[in-house]
């Protein structure tokens, strides 16, 4: 069980820091939708546009993609860690 952890961490690692570069960087369907019909005139600015991890980079950088997808997937495995040991099932000895 230990060995699928370690290897699903690592796979998700992997994916987020190399394949996060090959991502289009186009609007997606509901992007080019909202700006087809006028929706996006009445949108604004979101309040933590201008925090670090912002567009899926750090910084606003589009050179760090990878990065911010891996401090992403640390920041959820270690959450989920921290949750199922807190949820665990726990015996009486």
């Amino acid at each position: 069980m230990k060995k699928f952890f370690i290897g699903f961490a690592v796979v998700s690692l992997l994916i987020a820091g190399v394949l996060s570069y090959f991502a289009s960087g186009d609007p997606d369907g509901l992007d080019k939708t909202v700006e087809d019909t006028g929706i996006a005139e009445h949108a604004q600015e979101h309040p933590l546009s201008d925090t670090v991890f912002a567009d899926y980079a750090v910084g606003g950088d589009d050179a760090f993609t990878g990065l911010a997808g891996i401090l992403g997937v640390v920041v959820v495995l270690a959450l989920s860690f921290g949750l199922f040991w807190f949820l665990r099932k726990r015996t009486n000895v």
